[in-house]
């Protein structure tokens, strides 16, 4: 199995604010703790990364953080809720780590131990 064939300047992380204006400074921050996820797994396409913002608690704000990454089957998809930013920012990194650890975990198992296989007819011996 092969890498998949993607050019090497295509952005691997789409960042996008809904009713927040994403500072350079938080890109770079988004940037940082994503990149961690880009280093467990060479096949991950792409992360989208969706941080919004509602007043809904009074005066302060809620954040919900939703992330979703684009690798060779189902997407992994994530999202968590919060008062500050980059604490919803953090969690959703956890949980998305958690989902790829548990899926390569899983992969890994499959491979490692495969399952019998149970045959109609009597396997003739070899000599």
């Amino acid at each position: 199995m092969s890498k998949p064939n993607i050019p090497e300047d295509a952005p691997k992380i789409l960042m996008q604010g809904i009713h927040v204006d994403l500072t350079p400074a938080m890109q770079d921050v988004i940037r940082e703790k994503f990149d961690v996820l880009l280093q467990h797994n060479p096949w991950i396409i792409r992360i989208n990364v969706r941080l919004h913002s509602d007043q809904k608690m009074g005066t302060t704000r809620h954040y919900t953080a939703t992330g979703q990454i684009e690798i060779g089957g189902p997407d992994i998809i994530a999202s968590a809720e919060g008062t500050e930013a980059y604490t919803v920012l953090d969690e959703l990194v956890d949980s998305l780590s958690r989902q790829l650890k548990k899926r390569q975990g899983l992969r890994k198992d499959k491979r490692n131990h495969p399952h019998e296989v149970e045959l109609d007819a009597p396997i003739p011996k070899a000599e």
